[in-house]
């Protein structure tokens, strides 16, 4: 069972007051993903949404949270930025609750639960059927009294920091929507400010956001410059992440394992062409299933984590931002899985 979810039952079954919060959503670079948790006492902590400025003021509003009735809630909202210790951007959005006892049996469980949100409390409970769920993002309408959640616990997301909103990006942001992913998509031209999902940075700052990347996550690179994509690969491969991968020909990779020798950049954990070895075609579909495919093995190869979950639904809708909750220690860094035939473009 996870940390938070061991000190939750030790607080209720001795009375305490706690608070519970809880990552809805995640947009950017963001230090955990969607159904990471953190219990909140008078004066103990237990689990962690990703340290810094962020938990701090989150610690802050729980802990006022407990001078409320048992079962209050409120949802905030966070943009990333300088403020709260972030370069890159982004935003996240948090549920807080005063820990209700009666009905606080769900805590430490796997499978699906259901949440309503009450006027002055929430509601849960565990349910045993398949739901169809829509994507959200940390920019959508709050949670209102008469809206639902559905998590779904035990599912660990694959943390994934996606360079480029051009085709190829686009293509595979589709592909990875529903999948155990939690994605952070970055592009540094104008014209994709628009785009839903994708956070815009300046040149002269994008590869600061791989430092921000968590252990172990997977790097895509795939944007409209190959400049950038050689400074963004250096930064990746400098990084923490456990998967770096790049789109390109043989011919590019050869150009970039030369240029990176000659830098003193260990190029082992590059991936280039990025994707599954054996499926052909340039078009950004294909690549898009392919690199999708493999994202799915890297996540496979993850330890078993503690909770996780699905989130919002509007008015009764179900909407699925699974991510999982990581573990506080970090994990063993994952095998790549061999990169693609050269066919990228």
């Amino acid at each position: 069972m996870d940390d938070w979810a061991t000190t939750a039952r030790t607080a209720i079954a001795a009375g305490e007051a706690a608070a519970l919060v809880t990552i809805l959503a995640t947009e950017g670079s963001a230090p955990r993903g969607a159904g990471t948790r953190m219990l909140v006492c008078a004066t103990r902590i237990a689990g962690t949404i990703g340290g810094g400025a962020l938990e701090h003021q989150a610690i802050g509003q729980a802990r006022a949270l407990l001078e409320h009735p048992a079962g209050s809630w409120r949802v905030q909202d966070y943009p990333l930025g300088p403020l709260l210790g972030q370069c890159c951007g982004g935003r996240v959005r948090l549920l807080l609750e005063h820990v209700d006892p009666v009905g606080a049996d769900w805590i430490g469980q796997d499978g699906l639960l259901e949440t309503r949100f009450g006027v002055e409390r929430l509601e849960r409970l565990l349910i045993d059927v398949k739901i169809p769920v829509d994507a959200v993002t940390a920019r959508g309408p709050k949670p209102e009294p008469g809206d639902v959640l559905v998590e779904r616990l035990g599912i660990e997301r694959l943390p994934v920091l996606l360079f480029g909103a051009g085709h190829v990006g686009r293509a595979v942001a589709r592909a990875v929507e529903g999948l155990p992913i939690q994605l952070g998509w970055f592009d540094t031209r104008a014209e994709t400010a628009d785009v839903p999902g994708v956070t815009m940075v300046d040149d002269a700052r994008i590869a600061d956001c791989v430092a921000e990347a968590p252990v172990d996550s997977a790097i895509l690179i795939m944007t409209h410059d190959h400049g950038l994509d050689y400074r963004l690969t250096v930064a990746a491969l400098t990084s923490s992440a456990g998967f770096v991968g790049l789109i390109g020909s043989e011919t590019k990779r050869g150009r970039f394992l030369s240029r990176l020798a000659r830098d003193g950049v260990d190029a082992a954990r590059l991936t280039c062409p990025v994707g599954l070895a054996g499926i052909m075609g340039k078009e950004p579909a294909v690549i898009a299933v392919s690199v999708a495919a493999q994202l799915l093995q890297l996540q496979a190869q993850k330890p078993s984590p503690p909770l996780a979950g699905e989130r919002v639904g509007r008015g009764g809708r179900r909407e699925d931002v699974r991510d999982g909750a990581s573990s506080t220690a970090p994990s063993p860094r994952p095998s790549p899985p061999k990169g693609g035939e050269g066919v990228r473009a």
